[in-house]
Order: C-alpha cells, then sequence, then structure tokens
C-alpha cells in the first residue's frame, strides 16, 4: 500500500490544492473543519493527524493553538507539513503509530479507512488510534463513501455501458479498482463504517456525512458558480448530515468517538 501511494501522490497529484481546486474541495474543506471543530473539546490539544498529507487540516488546527503532529507514508507529503508553523511531521503508518500510549488528545484518520483495503488493516489502524488516545480523548476518522463514483460518473456523464461494471462492483461491495483517477481504495457507507469504529473499541461512536448530496452538483456548475451555490450546498449537507436516508449521499463519512 505504502508504495502505491508514494507512487500515485509522488507523481504531480497535488494533494494540497485538491481541497481548495474545485467547488467539490471547498465543500469538503469547509464541512470537514465545522465537523471537527465542534468535536473538539479543549484548547491546545495534541493532536496526531494520520495520514495527515501535505498538512492541510493541521494548518488551520495549528493556527488554532492545537498542537498538531503529521504522521503519513509519502515523504514529499512529510517534508511540506513539516514547513508549515506549529506543525510537526514524521514519515509512518496508521498500522504502527510512533506515538507512547495514552500520548495524544485527538487523532485524526484522514485517508488510512480508505487506503487500508483489507479489514483487518483497518481494524489494526482504529486500534492503534486508541492505543495512543488518552483516556475520554477522540477519534475521527474519515472514509469516502460507497456511493461517490456512481454519483460522480452519473453526474458528468461518464457513466456509460464500460464504466457501469466497475461502479456497480463498487457499489455492492465497497471494493474501488481505481476507474476515476484514485488508486484502488475501500468506500463505505455509513453503517460499515459506524460498525467497524464500534467494533475496534471507540465509545459513542457518531458517524456524519460530510458533504450532503448537492456535492456533485457543484462540479458540474463551474463556469457559473457563485457563492450562494457554496452556501445553499453547505445548508443542503448540515441539514442532512445524520440523516440515514440520505447520509450515503455523501461523497464523504466522518466518524467521531470516543477512547
Amino acid at each position: 500500500m505504502t508504495t502505491n501511494l508514494t507512487e500515485f501522490y509522488g507523481r504531480g497529484t497535488d494533494e494540497d490544492t485538491r481541497l481548495t481546486r474545485s467547488p467539490h474541495g471547498r465543500l469538503e474543506f469547509l464541512r470537514t473543519r465545522e465537523l471537527v471543530r465542534r468535536a473538539l473539546d479543549g484548547n491546545a490539544l495534541r493532536i496526531l493527524d494520520v495520514g495527515g498529507g501535505t498538512g492541510v487540516h493541521a494548518r488551520w488546527l495549528a493556527a488554532e493553538g492545537h498542537s498538531v503532529h503529521v504522521v503519513d507514508p509519502v515523504p514529499r507529503h512529510v517534508e511540506a507539513a513539516a514547513a508549515i508553523p506549529g506543525v510537526t511531521a514524521e514519515p509512518g503508518d496508521a498500522r504502527a503509530l510512533p506515538w507512547p500510549d495514552a500520548s495524544a488528545d485527538v487523532v485524526l484518520l484522514f485517508g488510512p479507512l480508505y487506503h487500508l483495503v483489507e479489514a483487518g488493516d483497518r481494524a489494526t489502524a482504529l486500534t492503534e488510534a486508541l492505543r495512543v488516545l488518552r483516556p475520554g480523548g477522540v477519534v475521527c476518522a474519515a472514509a469516502i463513501g460507497r456511493y461517490l463514483s456512481l454519483l460522480e460518473t452519473g453526474t458528468t456523464g461518464r457513466l456509460d455501458a464500460r464504466m457501469a461494471a466497475a461502479v456497480g462492483e463498487v457499489v455492492g461491495t465497497g471494493t474501488y479498482d481505481g476507474h476515476v483517477g484514485f488508486v484502488p481504495a475501500h468506500f463505505h457507507t455509513a453503517a460499515e463504517l459506524r460498525a467497524e469504529v464500534r467494533a475496534a473499541g471507540v465509545r459513542d461512536v457518531d458517524v456524519f456525512g460530510v458533504e450532503g448530496p448537492a456535492w456533485a452538483a457543484l462540479d458540474i456548475a463551474t463556469a457559473d458558480l457563485r457563492d450562494e451555490h457554496l452556501d445553499s450546498a453547505l445548508r443542503c449537507a448540515r441539514m442532512v448530515e445524520r440523516d440515514p436516508h440520505l447520509i450515503n449521499a455523501s461523497a464523504h463519512l466522518l466518524a467521531f468517538g470516543k477512547a
């Protein structure tokens, strides 16, 4: 897995601008930030950002006074994150974290649960997050929604007969083969994410839809996108963030719980 990620993110994929270069990316960033802020309990928290990439979320967390340490398997990500004021970074694997027991107030898992395609590896990553969390500490785990590929290709006109088989496979099993330009990954339903996080021993688990059902339409309205389009999509996402009928329409899911 680490080799595949290094190759993918090292050959021109710019993770640092992914959440700013498209309307959908902006929506994902704003919603992720507001959900994480809502879950943080206290000031100057010790936050371990596992799979934190170039430090997109570490940057604003550090600016708000938290101590943030990024662990990521991609060397160029570690270098970029370490250059952010107030952020430290090192290479590492979510399945074997380089932190002692009960040493973090918050663990963010933004990446491991979809890059780790085997359920056993995802369970190990969650167990490691619990190990390094203090009692009562918060874990926040991100997942890619099971229907992202269906909604993206269906909205953009790419869901042709050739694409349908691959899209059907991910809808049916969660196994994503990279058919729209990403690395092979696992895509979750909200129920599956909740069950995996609970099974690892996380308490008080709650799952939220991040972007809501309007995200795919934003990216095809780029030419005449106005601020009110993004504001409307944000309100839409908030209204149904826990709605059992629409939560799986989000491109990403966030699970929160406590050690």
